[in-house]
């Protein structure tokens, strides 16, 4: 039972990058010739901070002990996410 159990979990996080490289725009470098393919790796490394945000916020859904702890750092979290697409943007 344990062997299915990891195999299931490698399967999330395949799926979770194979997601989130859709999600950015991996096809975007492909079709165009001039675009730059750091922006992609970027907006990925952007979902995958956000994803550790939202991660914490659940956490301190279902926490008894430590629920501040986890939901200051899912705020602190999708904060600093949410500074790097202003700042991946040119808005800051």
């Amino acid at each position: 039972m344990q062997k299915s159990n990891s195999i299931l979990t490698g399967v999330k996080f395949v799926y979770l990058v194979f997601f989130f490289a859709l999600l950015s725009g991996i096809f975007y470098p492909i079709i165009e010739q001039n675009a730059d393919a750091t922006e992609v790796v970027a907006g990925m490394l952007i979902l995958f901070v956000g994803l550790g945000g939202a991660w914490c916020l659940y956490k301190a859904s279902i926490s008894e002990k430590r629920k501040m702890i986890y939901l200051i750092a899912g705020f602190v979290i999708l904060t600093i996410a949410l500074f790097l697409i202003f700042y991946i943007s040119g808005r800051i």
